[in-house]
């Protein structure tokens, strides 16, 4: 590991990136759900298949581009190429007229993330010591939820205050994305891997999923079997009656409470254990997934219900990608974070083809039941996983 305070510039770096890709892609995806309704074929099933679809093929280029960043000791050119190729597909969405359009572009996109997430992971994590491995993925999520957070604003700003459409705004996120893409270049510091060793696919793959790992990847995958994204908190913001308009202020209460989160629950990590700061992520999801059926119907309960589900994401996200350092070697580092995402991902994929069709065939008692059910058990195997420590 580098030495943390000198290498710190890279997380800082990294994370004004992923703030302007976030203020970019927010723009875009906070009004993505209420665009593909009102498109031929719009439904919430149809939602819910497009976000797992891509979601899976995201999460399923991260094992292989962390791979190949391992093998090639390098990480900033998966990096630049994956933001490159994420910040070309999104204005892409103002052409589309059905759901196929959209289904393409949305895959495009993700497939831009898939390549560039577990390269820059591993080079944050490589950025610092493994004591402050909490502290620099919550510096780097928070930074990277304010754009989440300015996104979402900027879009509801240009259409109340500009006049300016839906359409309109996914063109303007080419802006900032831009800009995330000169940072990479001038101000992203490369860091080589060892050069003395050869990298085989198959055996990097047995050295990583072993032991505690293993067993850490299975619960992250039955928690994640359960936990749905972030299209249904605001799909259910509409049925509540919020305004076309205002879905953007849901989405950016959702990311101030993430933002807020992330950086003390990576610090808390570090302090009293990730697995047991993780375990109190999994608990806050089971409230926000329950609270979708329970709550009145009534606009501040969207808003309550979004500021829920942002504080599990900023635990989730932040700590569950501190916990890999722990387990394996720096040398398979993009592996590991790609065996990760993948297993990941394609849970994800079958929550959010569940959830949408629960939700669209029994109602939303059914999903919240799905996902409350599932993620409580994962919260137990965590437990279990702790004790075991």
């Amino acid at each position: 590991m580098a030495d943390g305070e000198g290498e710190l510039r890279n997380v800082y770096m990294l994370g004004l990136v992923s703030f302007f890709t976030d203020c970019s892609s927010e723009m875009v995806f906070c009004l993505l759900p209420v665009y593909i309704l009102g498109l031929p074929g719009g439904t919430i099933a149809s939602l819910g298949l497009v976000e797992g679809t891509a979601e899976a093929v995201s999460y399923a280029l991260r094992a292989v581009s962390g791979f190949f960043s391992d093998k090639f000791r390098r990480r900033k050119p998966f990096i630049l190429f994956g933001y490159a190729l994420s910040n070309v597909a999104k204005p892409l969405f103002a052409a589309a007229t059905n759901v196929s359009h959209i289904m393409t572009i949305r895959v495009v996109e993700r497939m831009g993330k898939g390549v560039r997430t577990a390269p820059r992971d591993a080079l944050i994590s490589a950025s610092v010591p493994l004591g402050r491995q909490g502290e620099a993925f919550g510096l780097h999520r928070s930074l990277d939820q304010m754009g989440a957070i300015v996104g979402p604003l900027a879009a509801t700003g240009v259409m109340v205050l500009l006049g300016w459409t839906v359409k309109d705004v996914f063109w303007l996120s080419l802006v900032p994305g831009t800009a995330a893409l000169v940072i990479i270049l001038l101000g992203v510091k490369e860091i080589v891997g060892d050069s003395t060793r050869e990298f085989r696919f198959l055996e990097g793959l047995r050295e990583v999923v072993q032991g505690d790992f293993l067993r850490l990847l299975m619960i992250v995958a039955l928690f994640s079997l359960g936990a749905f994204n972030f299209s249904f908190i605001l799909l259910n913001a509409r049925l509540m009656g919020v305004g076309d308009p205002l879905i953007p202020v849901v989405y950016a209460v959702l990311n101030v409470t993430h933002t807020l989160v992330a950086l003390p629950a990576g610090k808390l990590s570090d302090s009293i254990g990730r697995a047991r700061t993780l375990g109190v992520g999994y608990l806050v999801f089971v409230a926000s997934a329950g609270l979708l059926y329970v709550s009145p119907k009534a606009v501040p309960y969207a808003y309550l219900i979004a500021a829920v589900y942002g504080v599990y994401m900023g635990v989730v996200e932040t700590v569950q990608r501190a916990l890999i350092p722990g387990y394996v070697e720096e040398a398979v580092l993009g592996t590991a974070y790609g065996v990760y995402y993948l297993v990941v991902g394609s849970a994800f994929f079958v929550s959010n083809t569940v959830v949408g069709h629960l939700w669209q065939s029994q109602g939303l008692w059914a999903s919240s039941a799905y996902s409350v059910v599932l993620c409580l058990a994962a919260f137990l195997g965590l437990s279990l996983f702790t004790k075991g420590d």
